[in-house]
């Protein structure tokens, strides 16, 4: 069973990911900030990290540059989560070295998919 850290600021959408997973059998850990979700990163050493990119206080992206920071956390896959659709943003995204990224509403197989491709594989970079 792998360990996924969910970050993200919205129940609904905390709820939605959290009971994918769990009905997938893995267990999951979870965040409303991103200072909250950089020490749970620090502090569980998860399988996988779902981070949400418009989170309040430190953003996505600084909490994704925080982990990676850490050479404990090196080798866990982050995936960047956006309702974002703007091009200048999702290059914004891209670019900052998420080992993936997935736009908002999720689609389910594709979700599922990346999630099972990236618990096996590990990070991809």
């Amino acid at each position: 069973m792998s360990t996924i850290l969910i970050v993200e600021d919205n129940d609904k959408n905390m709820k939605l990911v959290r009971d994918i997973l769990r009905h997938q059998g893995h267990a999951t850990l979870e965040a409303t900030t991103g200072e909250e979700g950089v020490r749970l990163a620090i502090t569980q050493r998860p399988d996988l990290i779902l981070m949400d990119i418009q989170l309040p206080g430190m953003g996505g992206i600084a909490a994704f540059q925080r982990i990676r920071e850490q050479p404990a956390l090196d080798a866990v896959p982050v995936v960047a989560v956006s309702a974002s659709v703007m091009p200048e943003d999702q290059r914004n995204i891209v670019g900052s070295g998420f080992d993936a990224y997935l736009t908002k509403p999720l689609s389910l197989k594709t979700f599922l998919a990346l999630v099972d491709r990236l618990l096996v594989e590990g990070r991809s970079t």
